[in-house]
C-alpha cells in the first residue's frame, strides 16, 4: 500500500523530478484515485511543469490513433526527446472496468528508458479524457518529458474537450468510414490544427481529403470556429497581424508502415514555433488555466455540498423538483446558501 506520509510523499515528489519511474508511477496513481496525497503532490510539482509540449490525439475508432501514436513516439525518439504518452479508454457503463488495451498496442514502446506510456479509464467522464488526465500530465511534465502525446478514447463531438488541455490537438479521420461527413457534423474539426487523414492506402482516400478540405474553407475561405473562437481561414491570428497565419493542414499516412509519419512530426514542429511566435501559446495557456479552475471549482463545490448537506436535505429537495412544488434552479439556491452559509467548510 502506498505510503501517504509526509515522508512517503516527499519521496514521490522528489522522485517525479528525478525521472524515476517507478515514483513516477506511483504518484499518478495517488491522483488517479484522488487519494489525500494526490494534492500535496501536485500543489508541490505544478511550479516545475510548463515546460512540455501536450499533443491530443483524437478521433472515431478503427482510425488508427494508437498506431499513429506509436510510430509518433518512435519519430520523437529518433530526435533524442522523451516522450510520455497517456492513452484514455473508456469504462464500461455497466461493470465499471476498462480494457487499457493501449498497453497492449503500445507493447513495442517498452524497454525505451525515454518513453512512458500511462493507460487511463475514463471513469464515466465525458469529454473523451479522464477526470483527473490534467493533473496526470501536469506530473509526466514535471518529470521532464519534452513531448506529452494524450490520446483521448474517440467518442465524437465530446471530444473537444481535448481542446483545453493540449497546446496543439490532431484529429485523425480515415477513409471508408463516413467519419469526414460525421467530424464536419459533431464540430470536432473546430479544435483541429493539424487534420489526419490516416489508413490513406485506403480506397476513399482522396475523397476524404477533399471533403475534409472544403470543410475547412479551402474552395472559399470563411469564418470557422478554431478552439472555440471564429476565426478567418486567410488569417487565424488577427487580421492586423503581420505573421503568418496558421493554415489548418491535411496530411495523409499509413501508420501502420511509417508512411508519412516524419512529416507529420515536422508538422507539429512548425505548429510548435507558430504557437510562440504569434504569441497564441501564451493564450492557449491563459485559456486552459481559467478552463482548468473553472472545472476544479465546479468540483469542488460539488463535493462540499454533499459533506455539508444532509442526504435527507437533498433527497427533500429532490422530491420537491419532482412534485413540482419548487422549482430545480431554485432548489440549487438553497443548497448554494446553505454551503455559504456553513463558511465552505471542509
Amino acid at each position: 500500500m502506498p505510503d501517504e506520509t509526509s515522508s512517503g510523499i516527499e519521496k514521490l515528489i522528489q522522485g517525479v523530478l528525478a525521472g524515476e519511474r517507478l515514483q513516477l508511477a506511483r504518484a499518478i496513481t495517488q491522483v488517479e484515485n484522488e487519494s489525500p496525497a494526490a494534492r500535496p503532490i501536485l500543489q508541490a510539482l505544478y511550479p516545475h511543469s510548463g515546460r512540455a509540449h501536450i499533443i491530443g490525439i483524437t478521433g472515431a475508432p478503427g482510425t488508427g490513433k494508437s498506431t499513429l501514436v506509436t510510430e509518433l513516439t518512435r519519430a520523437y525518439r529518433q530526435m533524442g526527446q522523451n516522450v510520455a504518452v497517456v492513452a484514455v479508454d473508456p469504462t464500461s457503463p455497466f461493470t465499471g472496468g476498462a480494457l487499457l488495451g493501449d498497453r497492449v498496442r503500445m507493447r513495442t514502446l517498452s524497454g525505451d528508458a525515454g518513453v512512458f506510456v500511462r493507460s487511463m479509464a475514463t471513469r464515466g467522464n465525458l469529454g473523451g479524457l479522464s477526470k483527473t488526465t490534467r493533473d496526470v500530465v501536469t506530473l509526466l511534465d514535471a518529470a521532464g518529458f519534452e513531448r506529452i502525446l494524450v490520446e483521448t478514447v474517440g467518442v465524437g463531438q465530446a471530444e473537444v474537450e481535448i481542446a483545453s488541455t493540449a497546446h496543439t490537438t490532431v484529429v485523425v479521420e480515415a477513409p471508408g468510414l463516413g467519419d469526414e461527413i460525421q467530424a464536419i457534423k459533431a464540430g470536432v474539426l473546430e479544435i483541429a490544427d493539424i487534420l489526419v487523414v490516416n489508413k490513406a492506402d485506403r480506397p476513399g482516400a482522396d475523397a476524404t481529403i477533399r471533403a475534409l478540405a472544403m470543410a475547412l474553407g479551402r474552395s472559399a475561405p470563411q469564418p470557422i470556429r478554431h478552439h472555440g473562437q471564429v476565426v478567418s481561414v486567410a488569417n487565424a491570428v488577427d487580421p492586423l497581424s503581420t505573421l503568418p497565419a496558421w493554415h489548418i493542414s491535411v496530411m495523409k499516412t499509413i501508420a501502420s508502415s511509417g508512411e508519412g509519419i516524419e512529416p507529420l512530426r515536422q508538422q507539429l514542429e512548425t505548429h510548435i514555433k507558430w504557437l510562440h511566435d504569434s504569441g497564441q501559446y501564451a493564450r492557449r495557456e491563459q485559456d486552459n488555466a481559467t478552463r482548468q479552475l473553472t472545472h476544479i471549482l465546479n468540483a469542488e463545490i460539488g463535493r462540499r455540498i454533499q459533506h455539508n448537506v444532509p442526504a435527507t436535505t437533498f433527497q427533500a429537495l429532490a422530491q420537491q423538483i419532482w412534485q413540482r412544488k419548487t422549482d430545480p434552479y431554485s432548489a440549487a439556491d438553497i443548497l448554494l446558501e446553505s454551503l455559504f452559509a456553513s463558511g465552505l467548510s471542509l
